[in-house]
């Protein structure tokens, strides 16, 4: 399998429920490494941009409500597979009917406070990662 990057960002409510070294431990015990990290709280125009993809659809202003709501940690994960990886210890976005010792299934509130956010393929880690960090800022597996 290949190095890949993914978009890993712990929202809100993990956040502000003291969770970033919970779900670090996840990330972690899958064998992915944090390869960049910055706390970032976002603003409304930030939010709004990241989640354009969603802007049609009826939870957008909600979703970009919660996500300026406080501040969330945003990270580059990397490893062999990672995007799949990370969306496998992720779980399913609504915690009731995700996998048994998942992040989503053991830290998450709800649907809508759902702790975490990964990039869903590698086209959108690609559209994602930029967003937030310049390569520069990126410190990969030697």
């Amino acid at each position: 399998m290949a190095i890949e990057q993914t978009l890993c960002i712990i929202k809100p409510d993990a956040v502000g429920d003291n969770k970033i070294g919970d779900v670090i431990r996840y990330i972690e015990k899958a064998g992915l490494r944090v390869v960049a990290a910055k706390m970032k709280h976002l603003t409304r125009r930030e939010a709004e941009g990241f989640y354009a993809v969603h802007r049609q659809r009826p939870f957008f202003g909600e979703l970009v409500d919660f996500m300026i709501s406080g501040p969330s940690l945003v990270m580059v994960l990397e490893g062999e597979d990672a995007i799949r990886r990370y969306r496998d210890v992720m779980g399913a976005t609504d915690p009731s009917k995700a996998a048994a010792n998942t992040i989503r299934r053991d830290l998450a509130k709800s649907i809508g406070c759902n702790a975490v956010h990964g990039s869903d393929s590698p086209e959108t880690a690609k559209m994602e990662i930029p967003y937030f960090f310049a390569i520069t800022e990126l410190c990969p597996r030697a």
